[in-house]
């Protein structure tokens, strides 16, 4: 662990640990040139250091809004590390997952389109992340930012997915990036043998899987030892029915669904580029405007309201409520705010956990 004040490269002063993923630690700093906060990350101890380098220059190849920007690499002795443009807020799996069941269609619309739009910008720069998964995505409050990290640090983990390779057996692995990837992995990367590329087309698999898991709660393909089972004879699950249960949802909910599905083939070849996804995404009818949560405070018949963080009184209709979760007085929702009289009009509106 790497203490507040240290000053690395002349230039980096740590200003606090802020997290650690399957294969790295990762510090927020001061960048004493520019005057900019940006984020340090170095492999964990034990970690093979000799990818991350060539990991770096591949990843400051991408300029794309929606892909943390690579800014520097550096080496002390014999740790390395890199510098990234430090993304104000959280992962996409503490924003969503961990908060409410599923999100509703619109989000999900506004999230693939943004994350497909920074996967197109990596392939067209020749680089494919072959680790995608909600940890690997940063959102800003409100969902008002989203950008994809974590490439150096996903090609640095290809040597792991190379080793376990060798063992035959992914679902017996040790490794917590591997079991945390597994439920994203394309086929060619589950059933891959030593020597064989993985390319971008793992990519657009893995965001289709994880598409499903935030439309509807669960893993495509399941968890652990399913996966693999699961994805070999080509049986997902079912999408369940309250994603068209209601009018309002029905008509978005169908079109990301056969969008996602295009994702999940198993013939790579047979999968769509980025760039058509962003297409797909652009052709949808979704709206957008950042989420807040509150709570409810009446409930009657088919409508009731909701009290903001700040403590304004919103109506909403049972008709903008999605998801799996009944709406009731003292439950805590995420909800988009409209304006509307006498009352704010929250939708769409979904119950958390």
């Amino acid at each position: 662990m790497i203490g507040p004040g240290t000053e690395l490269a002349s230039r980096y002063e740590i200003i606090s640990y802020v997290a650690s993923g399957g294969m790295q630690d990762v510090y927020r700093a001061h960048d004493k040139l520019t005057g900019e906060i940006v984020a340090l990350k170095t492999p964990q101890a034990g970690q093979a250091n000799r990818r991350f380098k060539q990991s770096a220059v591949l990843s400051a190849r991408i300029n794309n809004y929606n892909v943390a920007k690579t800014f520097d690499y550096f080496e002390v002795g014999n740790a390395c590390y890199l510098i990234e443009e430090y993304v104000e807020g959280t992962t996409l799996e503490a924003a969503t997952l961990e908060v409410f069941p599923q999100i509703d269609p619109h989000l999900a619309a506004y999230l693939m389109l943004r994350i497909s739009k920074g996967l197109a910008a990596s392939h067209h720069a020749q680089v494919a992340h072959r680790d995608l998964k909600p940890s690997n995505i940063l959102v800003g409050a409100g969902f008002s930012s989203v950008k994809i990290t974590d490439f150096g640090i996903a090609t640095l983990a290809d040597e792991l997915f190379e080793e376990v390779a060798k063992s035959g057996d992914l679902t017996r692995s040790t490794s917590g990036t591997v079991k945390g990837a597994l439920p994203y992995m394309a086929p060619e990367m589950i059933f891959r043998k030593p020597g064989d590329h993985v390319g971008s087309e793992a990519d657009i698999w893995s965001l289709g899987a994880l598409m499903f898991r935030l439309m509807t709660g669960v893993y495509p393909f399941g968890e652990g030892m399913m996966v693999p089972v699961n994805v070999e004879k080509r049986q997902p699950l079912v999408w369940p029915n309250f994603l068209t249960g209601k009018a309002q949802f029905a008509p978005l909910s169908n079109s990301l669904t056969a969008i996602v599905e295009k994702c999940l083939v198993h013939d790579k070849t047979q999968r769509p580029l980025a760039t058509d996804l962003v297409h797909s995404c652009e052709e949808l009818c979704f709206h957008f405007s950042p989420r807040e949560f509150g709570l409810v405070s009446e409930v009657k018949w088919s409508t009731g309201f909701v009290r903001s963080s700040s403590g304004e009184k919103i109506f909403f209709h049972k008709d903008s409520l999605y998801g799996s979760l009944r709406a009731q007085v003292g439950s805590k929702v995420v909800f988009s705010a409209h304006q509307g009289s006498p009352f704010p009009r929250a939708h769409p509106i979904v119950v958390c956990q």
